[in-house]
């Protein structure tokens, strides 16, 4: 079988793993990512945790069907280049050529919603999906397109940008510069500042007395004040699902596609955050016949990036998609 090695390198960390044609991790690695020393130095490391996985597990470079590179940005995916990265200092940066350099063998760059969304059809949730989308909650609304098995960003690398679609109109100013964003609303950032804003409206809140004890607000916050019956905590719930509704459905509405795939903290809520949201985006969804989008919970967690990187190199297999 053949293996291959998918690298997600974030914000904080690089993580890699050799991965077998299932989607199955069989080696792991992991470095600090340290952006402050430079792109050079980031991709340079990057590679080295490659070629020290390989080596673990005795395989040369002609060994190893590809390198597949998330990264966190706008991504040149044919040429390799990542053109922007807003923690890391990648600016039109050829990440590809520099690795496929370092380590000899063919090396394919997506951005990381879009990897994950990947290793997701591949591997994880969507596992047999011809078409599915994963949404992920977390610091923004990140979003990963699959269309006939092969991941759609569009002509130019940035499409499935669905976090940035507009569902208030005039709303809060996102950091895009448009107003209204849905990330601003249904990201782990925007239930925390939604909470906040309960809580100093109510002073007398179990999320007050949460916050004062713990000493800090969270996205768990608002949701274990409704599970104990707070009024002020079951308002702020409700408002974040009605617009994580609002944006689930619009996305559907637009590629209906079999499977979308949530992912993020805000998961951990399990059926307090699915029962009601499923109800939610039944309102919102345009009906295809007895064919509805099915949404469930992600389920590769923090691999999904490793996972669908890797599944970049199999991919260019079959339409010879970012090869380089």
């Amino acid at each position: 079988m053949t293996m291959y090695i998918g690298v997600d390198i974030g914000g904080t960390n690089i993580a890699a793993g050799i991965v077998d044609g299932d989607g199955k991790i069989t080696a792991r690695a992991k470095a600090s990512t340290l952006p402050s020393r430079g792109a050079r130095a980031v991709i340079e490391d990057s590679s080295r945790l490659c070629r020290d996985l390989a080596s673990r597990a005795g395989l040369k470079p002609k060994d190893i069907g590809g390198v597949g590179v998330a990264v966190p940005g706008s991504v040149d995916p044919r040429e390799g280049i990542v053109l922007f990265a807003p923690n890391i200092p990648f600016e039109n940066t050829p990440v590809a050529g520099w690795m496929r350099e370092s380590l000899g063998c063919p090396v394919f760059v997506e951005n990381d919603a879009n990897a994950a969304a990947l290793g997701e059809v591949r591997a994880g949730a969507a596992r047999g999906c011809s078409s599915a989308l994963v949404v992920t909650l977390g610091t923004g609304v990140g979003g990963g397109v699959i269309l006939d098995g092969k991941v759609y960003s569009g002509f130019n690398g940035a499409g499935g940008e669905v976090g940035h679609m507009v569902i208030e109109a005039g709303g809060r100013l996102c950091g895009c510069g448009r107003e209204g964003c849905w990330e601003m609303y249904s990201s782990a950032t925007g239930l925390i500042r939604m909470t906040r804003e309960a809580i100093e409206k109510h002073p007398d809140s179990v999320m007050c007395e949460m916050t004062a004890e713990l000493g800090k607000v969270s996205g768990k916050t608002a949701f274990k004040a409704a599970r104990q019956g707070d009024a002020a905590g079951q308002a702020v719930v409700d408002m974040y699902i009605r617009y994580l509704a609002i944006g689930i459905g619009n996305v559907i509405n637009i590629f209906q596609p079999e499977m979308l795939c949530i992912g993020g903290g805000v998961c951990n809520e399990g059926e307090h955050l699915m029962n009601p949201l499923l109800k939610a985006v039944g309102r919102e969804q345009f009906k295809g016949g007895d064919k509805t989008t099915k949404i469930c919970v992600a389920k590769l967690g923090n691999d999904a990036g490793i996972i669908g990187a890797a599944m970049l190199c199999e991919q260019s297999k079959t339409n010879g998609r970012g090869c380089v």
